[in-house]
């Protein structure tokens, strides 16, 4: 292998690790061992363990948020970019769900940044803008929209915790209640809510309200 070829196998291989075992319950020699190499190879390339985990956190946060970011890229009214924003982590929590398990881990207590809460704050104040417009036209104040936008995307962010592991009910299902929750509250629930049909539109040029 070369270089280039080896540090990806090793960030593959700790991507499984510590998907299923944590950071603190994997060791270099299982890293090592899982690709067929010594330590010092892992060290060289890496650091340690701490180092590969740190690479492979970086990359899922970025997938994550490239996801949400492309989602609220486009235009439509507020409830269609909510719904999209939704199925954009369910999407990402269906296809990577080794990246999504590390993710809602406890990082190592040394590290400040690349925390799942920090994630959610960067989701959050993308999704803060929705809410500005909708407010002013309601009559609430605006300056609550960053308080609520932590609500909503922690509520779906804790429901894809469930979903990751029930997988039950399907994932447009799964959306659609969600957004029926954040969009009516308790009392102006739907009994059988639907996602919108520009729900699944990635287009940006998108223009339909």
């Amino acid at each position: 292998m070369t270089g280039g070829e080896r540090r990806e196998q090793l960030i593959g291989v700790g991507r499984s690790l510590f998907a299923g075992k944590g950071v603190e319950g994997t060791t270099v020699e299982e890293i090592a061992a899982a690709a067929g190499v010594s330590k010092p190879v892992v060290y060289e390339h890496f650091g340690g363990k701490e180092g590969l985990y740190a690479v492979v956190v970086d990359r899922e946060i970025a997938a994550l948020l490239g996801a949400i970011t492309r989602s609220l890229s486009g235009r439509g009214a507020p409830r269609t970019l909510l719904e999209r924003a939704t199925i954009a982590l369910l999407d990402y929590i269906e296809g990577s769900t080794d990246g999504f398990r590390i993710l809602v881990r406890d990082s190592p207590a040394h590290q400040a940044t690349g925390t799942f809460a920090s994630l959610i704050s960067d989701i959050a104040r993308q999704v803060e803008h929705l809410l500005v417009d909708a407010f002013a036209a309601r009559g609430y104040a605006p300056e609550r929209s960053g308080m609520y936008a932590q609500m909503l995307v922690g509520m779906v962010a804790m429901t894809g915790q469930w979903w990751l592991d029930t997988r039950e009910p399907a994932k447009e299902e799964v959306a659609a209640h969600l957004v029926n929750l954040a969009w009516n509250g308790l009392s102006a629930l739907e009994p059988e809510p639907r996602l919108s049909p520009r729900a699944r539109l990635a287009d940006p040029e998108d223009r339909a309200l």
